[in-house]
């Protein structure tokens, strides 16, 4: 039987069709199960984050099914809103992995969230989740339970290294922390703790931490802010650091901020990644409420021209979508949020979506691409690529670029722009100020001014004086310790307000004060006790002292049979009486060589008694020798300048000296039995009692410096005691009257009090170090001493015993009349040997004839001769002869 070639054409046709009905039966199968592997997705949508991230997620797919040009290849969204509540989260990344079967996820999922979510569904734990959080990312070690877990951003430890670096840069030590913590799952902690460990790098530490909720959970967020706020405002500590916080918290703190006065001068505010790179895509009015604030961004090429595309493809959609936000331009988190869902896209285009979610997430670990945001590639669950942080600096309407930081290099340590503006130093900070704000002011006292004790009634007052001027009704307060305070206040890292408080009391009744919180501190010259330890603390003495006893000068008969010598030192008496006899030698021989007939004599006896004579002579211009030349006056003319102010010093410091009184008892008689004489509102009465064993009865209270003369005058008292301090001040003003006899018994010195636990010891003790090594104290006490000295500054600075002049106050006059007369002496020898020359040389030559080395001369000197003058040349006898 035939079969028609028509019917084998048919089934020719049948068996083909049903073969591409089953091949597009199977293209259909995986194409459904392709477009069934969606990807999930958890953001929080109300946020401005949130809504960047979905529009470039959706941009992300659209570009890639464009270039692969297959309806099969594009994942489907399943968007899930995490409302900003971390148990949210949990539960609804738990139910796309449930219910929606999702290949991957992307979100702002947290590390604490991945981990629970791991922990109660382990079927489900190798799904990818790639982390898009605006933060850095908590460090964690990559455990079991987190292998599927991705970060789409850095280790926080580059983002607390570079606050750090900020800080120390500054040299800042205290910081206050405010984040926003979003419960129980959140990693506010954890960012504390690394924050914590970063500043101890660099010297500084966080003083407080301010934590807030999320504003949704606030039933007034406003009012909320603003008294946490405001306690803020009360303490010392002015540098926040905004840590982590949503942009939408970020704008009322700033606000609440500005109308506050924390946006002053003196105030400092460092802001974090997450809010700085969102500055671009924030209105005008939040930019004018963080004037003066610093922050760091993450660098990237937003130049490039990927970058340029993705904008403005971006700016287009967001405007479609939200068209009541003003600005449109994408951040860094939009970027890698396309950059993160093209790397799940592609990876699971690569397995038609049926591979294992295992193989999925190897696939994006080995993903390596240069995105819109960067060079994208992954390092133990992280970008590989460390990041470089732009810090910027908010000023105007806009903010400035000003350097950059590495974690591998730090500050980049060159300037931005033509004239040296950008960098670090150049800031401008809140107030408007380009000054580096000190970051601290004390507010021990809840921002009230300390309350400073100050002695109003001590016998010292070189040391606190408190006077009261009447025209004005104010009260000032001065004094050597005074300046010592206010130079170590100076020095602290931050402002600090005080008042003085001039009290009337004894020193241990303001020490007491202080312990009882009536004063908050006392400053003046109050000596460091053990005892008074008990009760308060001390700061670093800032001048050494003991206890030593001044008595009057003893004089002796010997010293009033020859007073007059005690007038100079020996060593005065010795360069007067050279320059005396050098002067009048000199005259002398100037006017012998002159012919003068005057100061001639027939005999060496007779010359030298006249010298002596005439030396004396003319200290009264009593000599009868008549001066004829002009040299010989020059230097008798300096000479009598010299003379008169030598005889009004000699005649001021005798009869200082002739003041002193001759009769006071003799040290060897002091004993405990003596009346003493000491401050009664110091600690001495009582250590004279405890210590020294004196009788109550045997110590009388003085109370200002200038009755202790008096009362040695009266006989009142026998010996008065200081300490060391006030001693230099008592014999500087009455420097020839009285002295320091016996040991000195030390004491620990005078120091600034202090309630017990306040944290201004330590600081003021390491200011009054720096004030003691740079010898600002040594000035200071230099400067008391020579204001408060009656003695004569020739008299301080003289080398002899005390009331003795010693020649360094006349060593400019003694260096003239030296060089005038040694210039006098010289000329005249000169005029001499001219006038005698050829005696000289005749004298010279027969000296050297009579010796053999002369002769021998000669010779030389004939040949030389014969040589220059010819053989013909005729010689003297004398010349034959040799």
């Amino acid at each position: 039987m035939k079969v028609s070639t028509s019917f084998l054409f048919f089934i020719g046709a049948f068996v083909l069709e049903m073969s591409i009905v089953h091949a597009n039966h199977e293209n259909f199968q995986n194409c459904w199960k392709s477009q069934h592997a969606g990807i999930g997705v958890m953001v929080e949508k109300s946020s401005r984050i949130g809504r960047e991230q979905t529009i470039a997620m959706e941009m992300a797919i659209h570009d890639m099914c464009r270039i692969t040009k297959s309806a099969c290849s594009c994942p489907i969204l399943h968007v899930k809103d995490s409302q900003g509540n971390p148990a949210r989260s949990v539960y609804e990344v738990m139910d796309l992995m449930d219910h929606k079967q999702v290949h991957a996820i992307i979100g702002t999922i947290s590390p604490e969230e991945a981990t629970l979510v791991a922990e109660f569904d382990k079927a489900t734990k190798n799904i990818p989740i790639i982390s898009l959080t605006p933060t850095a990312t908590t460090s964690f070690p990559q455990s079991a339970a987190l292998t599927s877990f991705v970060q789409m951003s850095h280790d926080i430890t580059t983002h607390t290294q570079c606050i750090a670096a900020i800080i120390g840069h500054f040299n800042w030590r205290k910081v206050t922390s405010i984040y926003e913590d979003h419960g129980t799952f959140s990693s506010s902690q954890s960012l504390l703790t690394h924050l914590s460990d970063a500043l101890q790098l660099v010297g500084s530490t966080i003083e407080c931490h301010f934590t807030f909720p999320p504003l949704h959970y606030l039933s007034n967020p406003s009012i909320f802010i603003e008294e946490k706020l405001k306690k803020l405002k009360m303490k010392g500590n002015k540098v926040f650091i905004l840590l982590k916080s949503s942009l939408a918290s970020c704008i009322l703190l700033f606000e609440k901020a500005n109308q506050l006065g924390m946006m002053e001068k003196g105030y400092v505010w460092i802001i974090s990644d997450d809010i700085s790179s969102l500055l671009d895509s924030v209105d005008q009015s939040v930019i004018l409420s963080m004037q003066g604030v610093v922050g760091f961004k993450t660098s990237f090429k937003d130049t490039s021209e990927s970058f340029r595309d993705f904008k403005l493809q971006f700016r287009s959609k967001f405007r479609t979508k939200y068209p009541n936000e003003e600005y449109s331009n994408p951040s860094i988190y939009a970027a890698r949020t396309y950059d993160a869902t093209w790397a799940v896209v592609k990876s699971i285009q690569a397995s038609n979506g049926l591979s294992s979610s295992k193989d999925i997430l190897e696939s994006i670990l080995q993903t390596e691409f240069s995105g819109v945001s960067g060079n994208i590639s992954f390092e133990d669950g992280k970008l590989a690529q460390p990041p470089t942080f732009t810090i910027i600096n908010v000023i105007g309407r806009s903010y400035r670029e000003i350097d950059f930081w590495s974690p591998d290099f730090g500050f980049s340590k060159h300037k931005l722009g033509n004239n040296g503006e950008g960098s670090l130093d150049l800031i401008y900070w809140p107030g408007g100020t380009q000054k580096i704000p000190t970051g601290q002011i004390w507010s021990g006292n809840e921002g009230k001014p300390l309350k400073i004790g100050v002695p109003a009634k001590g016998a010292f007052n070189q040391f606190v004086k408190v006077s009261y001027d009447q025209n004005t009704n104010k009260t000032s307060v001065t004094g050597f310790s005074i300046e010592v305070f206010e130079a170590a206040v100076k020095q602290l890292p931050y402002s600090l307000s005080y008042i003085y408080i001039p009290y009337n009391g004894s020193y241990d009744e303001m020490v007491a004060e202080v312990y009882n919180k009536t004063l908050d501190a006392a400053v003046g010259d109050t000596e460091i006790m053990a005892d008074r330890y008990e009760y308060a603390e001390f700061s670093q003495p800032y001048i050494d002292s003991g206890l030593v006893r001044v008595v009057p000068i003893k004089s002796n008969s010997m010293k009033e049979g020859f007073i007059f010598l005690y007038a100079f030192t020996a060593k005065m008496w010795i360069i007067l009486l050279a320059m005396t006899i050098g002067t009048v030698s000199i005259v002398w021989f100037n006017e012998h060589v002159h012919g003068n007939e005057d100061f001639e004599a027939s005999s060496s006896l007779e010359c030298i008694s006249r010298m002596l004579w005439f030396a004396v002579a003319v200290l009264s211009l009593a000599h009868r020798e008549v001066i004829k030349n002009n040299l010989s006056r020059l230097v008798l003319s300096t000479w009598f300048c010299v003379n008169v102010i030598v005889a009004a010093c000699f005649t001021a410091t005798l009869s200082s000296i002739m003041t002193v009184s001759t009769f006071q008892q003799s040290l060897d008689h002091l004993g405990n039995n003596d009346v003493v004489g000491c401050n009664g509102n110091s600690f001495i009465v009582r250590y004279l009692v405890n210590v020294l064993h004196y009788k109550p009865e045997n110590i009388r209270n003085i109370n200002s410096i200038e009755d202790y003369p008096e009362a040695f005058k009266k006989r009142e008292i026998a010996m008065a005691f200081f300490v060391s301090p006030h001693a230099s001040v008592f014999l500087g003003k009455y420097c020839h009257d009285y002295e320091k006899i016996g040991p000195t018994y030390k004491l620990g010195g005078f120091g600034f009090v202090f309630q017990k636990g306040s944290t201004l010891v330590e600081d003021i003790s390491e200011a009054v170090l720096k004030l003691t090594q740079n010898g600002e104290i040594n000035t200071l006490n230099e400067n008391m001493l020579r204001s408060s000295s009656n003695c004569s500054l020739l008299a301080q600075e003289s080398n002899g015993p005390r009331g003795t002049l010693g020649p360094k106050p006349f060593t400019g006059l003694f260096m003239i009349s030296g060089s005038i007369s040694a210039l006098v002496f010289f000329t005249t020898l000169g005029r001499l040997v001219a006038d005698h020359q050829a005696s000289i040389w005749s004298l010279t030559l027969s000296t050297l004839i009579m010796r053999r080395i002369g002769k021998w001369l000669m010779l030389l000197l004939i040949q030389i001769r014969v040589i220059q003058c010819g053989p013909n040349v005729e010689m003297t006898p004398n010349q034959e002869t040799a």
